[in-house]
């Protein structure tokens, strides 16, 4: 794992990412570079095409989870990813050519051949390092080990399981040593060359500790100084999964939370990005959009929009704007309902603008507004808020960011539909309001794009 901005990357993710980059600007540049006759690209030229595509290809990649292991190690995901990283790829190809205003010469002085070209390139760079990584990381070189300390909870890190599949895993429990309670001042003395030597021998460098606190401050320095990371167990696993426990969370744990406490400046770059990426969304979707609503008002009665209250940040009622997806007596009773699969008040219509997220799109309203973020937990409805914070722990903590389109949980987890769905997603919730930033928003963004085109979750 490699921590970025206070999120943990799988290292085998992050270095397919740098060669990737890499590779496609290599091969970028020497193609443009290498295309003779009038109005070629000079080095300068060659350069910016090529770094440009190497940072959309990669974006491509990203969007179709072809950065996440689980999307390319079985040959269908990586087909399939591969197919629509093209589909991606091309026209930000186009958009690529045509902003740096760049005649490749020849034969490839048709801005259609020269996309397809680069689009070809590109898309042949990320199956061709797919292919070789699948070889790499099968050997085990990104299995990172670690060193575990007995304890109550220390369980919970266990062996990945043996077989192929164990070479898969980000890490492996290489040492277990004696529990820290154990760990006394004379005894780590005694046992502190030995410990360092054997960590380092054996490539360890998170060391993993029910009770960090406990382990004699000689020996945390040495470990220190050697570059091997110290780590609770809670936050070990917080960090692999993604998601927080819940029945480890502190009472003050929000003291320390990066979502509550945003300084100016964060406030300034964030409020700054849900208005640049909603404008950019709603521009880019108006005709969409307007087919839709067409496409709602021919197929049954009632508004094309619809309101509905949802709790936002810090508990205050806000009004939800959406492209009407089911009949208008679909509450008739006046309780409300959580969706179920293959709902039978969703209308014909409804039932494709929800499995695209087109429905959606009126929330950027939301946002332009200020009552929610593009990125953040899901608003949720007031008489359900009401009744899950009763029964789930720390449920009403998700309120002290505002609300978002997407979200963490929205891209982790699949539609929830109960208690215990709710309880899951906010595990997800709450890690996104101990470790946000703008970096995870980026990535929770390029990551919603992946569950539109494979309509994940969607009811």
């Amino acid at each position: 794992m490699t921590s970025l901005f206070g999120h943990s990357v799988r290292s085998e993710g992050l270095a397919l990412y740098m060669a990737e980059a890499i590779v496609c600007f290599a091969v970028i540049y020497a193609l443009s570079a290498s295309i003779g006759g009038p109005g070629s690209p000079d080095a300068f030229q060659a350069a910016g095409l090529a770094a440009i595509l190497a940072f959309s290809t990669g974006l491509a990649a990203a969007a179709t989870g072809m950065h996440d292991p689980t999307g390319w190690r079985k040959a269908r995901g990586l087909l399939t990813g591969t197919l629509l990283t093209a589909v991606l790829l091309a026209p930000l190809a186009w958009v690529a050519v045509e902003f740096l205003r760049v005649d490749l010469g020849g034969w490839a002085n048709n801005p259609a051949v020269a996309v397809v070209m680069l689009s070809a390139a590109g898309t042949g760079v990320v199956l061709t390092t797919r292919i070789l990584f699948l070889g790499v990381a099968r050997t085990g070189l990104f299995t990172q080990p670690i060193a575990v300390l007995d304890g109550p909870r220390a369980s919970l890190v266990t062996l990945p399981p043996a077989g192929p599949t164990a070479s898969e895993e980000p890490f492996r429990v290489a040492l277990r040593l004696g529990g820290s309670a154990d760990l006394t001042a004379a005894g780590a003395e005694q046992t502190l060359g030995l410990a360092a030597q054997e960590l380092k021998a054996r490539g360890i460098r998170w060391v993993v500790s029910p009770e960090p606190e406990t382990v004699p401050p000689v020996l945390r320095e040495s470990w220190a100084g050697s570059g091997i990371r110290l780590v609770g167990e809670v936050e070990f696993l917080e960090r692999l999964s993604g998601r927080v426990d819940l029945d480890a969370l502190e009472p003050s744990w929000l003291e320390t939370a990066r979502g509550a406490h945003m300084t100016r400046g964060e406030a300034l770059v964030s409020r700054s990005f849900d208005v640049v990426v909603s404008l950019g969304l709603l521009l880019l979707t108006l005709p969409l959009t307007a087919l839709a609503a067409l496409a709602i008002r021919l197929d049954s009665p009632g508004p094309v929009f619809y309101r509905q209250a949802r709790v936002g940040k810090g508990g205050k009622i806000i009004h939800l704007t959406k492209l009407r997806s089911m009949r208008t007596d679909a509450e008739a009773g006046g309780a409300p309902q959580w969706a179920t699969r293959r709902d039978p008040r969703v209308t014909r219509v409804g039932r494709f603008l929800r499995l695209t997220r087109i429905d959606e799109i009126p929330q950027v309203l939301n946002v332009l507004k200020g009552d929610m973020a593009f990125i953040g937990p899901r608003p949720e409805r007031p008489a359900f808020v009401e009744q899950l914070s009763q029964v789930i722990p720390h449920y009403a903590d998700r309120a002290v960011v505002k609300p978002g389109i997407t979200g963490w949980a929205q891209v982790n987890f699949p539609y929830g539909a109960s208690v215990e769905d709710a309880r899951q997603k906010l595990t997800y919730d709450l890690y996104y309001v101990r470790r946000r930033s703008l970096f995870l928003d980026l990535l929770i963004l390029v990551a919603t794009v992946r569950v539109i085109l494979f309509q994940e979750g969607s009811r």
